[in-house]
């Protein structure tokens, strides 16, 4: 059996639209047959995260890129971040790329 993949849901407090995130993207997920591990958090615990994927949305990604972060973590930017669709296509692959390596 494979390692399940650690899956950050990052947004500023790490409450509200985080969770959000996460609960469509688990339902997406879960259509898929997939089963990764994940969690939720504020973007000021990114420093210190151990994960493969960060998903966040669009306009967090110059904060991201103030942090000195392990360069194998992939990272999913979203414009709608409780979009099934959105997730689907950007997610998934990022998912699949990793199962393979």
């Amino acid at each position: 059996m494979a390692k399940k993949l650690k899956i950050y849901f990052i947004c500023g407090a790490g409450l509200g639209s985080s969770l959000a995130c996460q609960m469509t993207a688990e339902d997406v997920l879960n259509q898929h047959g997939l089963d990764e591990s994940m969690e939720h958090e504020a973007i000021s615990s990114t420093p210190g995260l151990r994960t493969d994927i960060i998903v966040s949305a669009e306009n967090f990604k110059p904060q991201f890129e103030k942090f000195d972060l392990d360069p194998a973590i992939k990272f999913v930017f979203l414009h709608n971040i409780v979009d099934p669709n959105e997730i689907e296509t950007k997610l998934l692959p990022v998912i699949h790329e990793l199962e393979n390596k």
